[in-house]
C-alpha cells in the first residue's frame, strides 16, 4: 500500500475529508497551491486568490488538526488491514478516472491489482437475474477470454456476481467496485468470491475508507467508477429502473461504448436493455465481434496502442512528446487540460510539446482545445 509515513498523503486525505471540497475544487486547489499541504499552510491572502475558495472555505483550515488526525487514523487503519490508498496525484491512480469531472480523489483497494490494465469491460445487470441472464453473462465472458480484458462489476447479487465468477473461471482479472468499504463486503454472501478475487490477482475498489457506514446512496454513486474504469459497458438484463441503467446512462454521458443484450419482449428484466437500444443509448450486443469492431480489439494480445507505436516509432520523440502520443493513441482525442492531468505535466510544457507535434503533422487541434492524432 502507499507509504503510511508519507506526509503529503496525510494532507491529501485531510483535504479530501473537508465536506465542501468536491473533485473539481480539489483539483483546482492542487493546481494552484502545488500540494495539499500548501493549502493548509499558505497565508489567507494567497488562499483567497484560488478560484472558488471563498472566505468560509478558507476558515475551514482552522480545523486542520482535526482533519489531519482523521487522515492519520485512516492510514493507520488501512495499514493494519492491508488496504492500499491511492490519491489523485499518485502515479498509479487509474488514468481512465482522471478525465472524469466527478472523479473520486481517493481510492481504497484490496488486492495486488494494476488499476491501469490495457483493456477493461464492465458487465452489469439486474440483481434478479434469470437463468437466461446468467448464462448470457457466462457466454460473454467466455467469448471475451481471448481478448484478455479485465472484467469490472459491482459484486452485487445477480448479473454482477455471475460476471466476477465467470471471470475467475476463465482466468481473467476482475475488479469489484463497492458501495461499502473494502473491509466490509456487501452482500456478505459474496465474501468468498471477494477473497478468491484478491487471492487470484484481482481485487476490490472503493472510495470509502474503512469503517464507513454504508448508505443506500453509496451504491448508485459507485456506478460512475464502474463506468469510468471501463472501455465498454455491457448491460445483460435490466428492468425499467435500477443500478445497471444508472451505470449505462453514466457510461453514455462519458462517451463510452455501451452495449445491451436484447431480451424477451414479455420479460420485465429485458425492458431496460430493450429501451437502451430503442433510445440509441446502447448498441445491440450480438457477440464479441461487436466489441472487437467498436474498440479495435484483437485476439493477438496486442492493443491498438502497441500496433500504432510500431508505425509511429515513438523513440524519435522526447519524453513529453512520446507521452502525449501514447495517451492519444489510447484515448483518441483529449482536451489540453485532460492531457495535463493524465500526464502530470504543466500546461506550458504540454503546450510546447503539442506545438512541436502539430508542426510535424502528427497531431491536429480541434475545436474546444482538443487534440487528436492525424494518423
Amino acid at each position: 500500500m502507499s507509504n503510511p509515513n508519507n506526509e503529503e498523503l496525510i494532507f491529501e486525505l485531510a483535504l479530501n475529508l473537508i465536506p465542501k471540497i468536491g473533485p473539481s475544487l480539489y483539483r483546482n486547489i492542487l493546481a494552484y497551491t502545488g500540494s495539499a499541504k500548501d493549502f493548509f499552510d499558505l497565508p489567507p491572502g494567497k488562499i483567497s486568490k484560488i478560484p472558488r475558495v471563498n472566505k468560509k472555505l478558507s476558515e475551514i483550515r482552522k480545523d486542520k488538526d482535526q482533519y489531519i488526525r482523521e487522515a492519520s487514523e485512516i492510514i493507520s487503519n488501512c495499514q493494519k488491514k492491508g488496504i492500499r490508498i491511492l490519491t489523485f496525484s499518485d502515479q498509479n491512480f487509474p488514468a481512465r478516472l482522471k478525465v472524469m469531472d466527478d472523479c473520486p480523489m481517493v481510492l481504497y483497494t484490496k488486492g495486488n491489482i494494476n488499476l491501469n490494465p490495457n483493456r477493461t469491460l464492465a458487465i452489469v445487470g439486474t440483481r434478479n437475474a434469470t437463468e437466461y441472464g446468467k448464462n448470457i453473462t457466462k457466454k460473454i465472458i467466455e467469448d471475451m477470454s481471448p481478448y484478455h480484458a479485465t472484467v469490472i462489476s459491482g459484486l452485487a447479487y445477480g448479473i454482477d456476481i455471475e460476471a466476477h465468477k465467470a471471470a475467475l473461471a476463465n482466468n481473467l482479472l476482475t475488479f469489484g467496485i463497492l458501495g461499502s468499504s473494502v473491509d466490509q463486503i456487501y452482500p456478505a454472501l459474496h465474501k468468498n468470491t471477494a477473497e478468491q478475487m484478491i487471492e487470484s490477482g484481482s481485487g476490490l475498489i472503493s472510495e470509502y475508507p474503512p469503517g464507513t457506514v454504508m448508505h443506500p446512496s453509496n451504491f448508485p454513486k459507485r456506478n460512475r467508477i464502474i463506468s469510468g474504469l471501463s472501455d465498454a459497458v455491457i448491460v445483460v438484463e435490466a428492468a425499467q429502473k435500477g443500478g445497471a441503467l444508472i451505470t449505462a446512462e453514466i457510461a453514455f454521458s462519458y462517451n463510452k461504448e455501451v452495449f445491451a443484450v436484447p431480451g424477451n419482449l414479455l420479460s420485465t428484466f429485458s425492458e431496460g436493455c430493450n429501451n437502451l437500444i430503442r433510445t440509441m443509448k446502447a448498441t445491440i450486443y450480438t457477440g464479441p465481434r461487436d466489441l472487437e469492431e467498436a474498440l479495435s480489439w484483437s485476439k493477438d494480445n496486442l492493443t491498438t496502442t502497441n500496433t500504432k507505436n510500431k508505425i509511429l516509432d515513438l523513440t524519435k520523440y522526447n519524453e513529453e512528446e512520446e507521452a502525449v502520443l501514447t495517451i492519444l493513441l489510447e484515448k483518441k482525442e483529449l482536451e489540453i487540460d485532460q492531457l495535463a492531468i493524465l500526464l502530470n505535466i504543466s500546461i506550458s510544457s504540454l503546450a510546447s510539446a503539442l506545438l512541436n507535434l502539430e508542426f510535424e503533422g502528427i497531431i491536429k487541434s480541434l475545436p474546444g482545445k482538443k487534440y487528436k492524432l492525424t494518423q
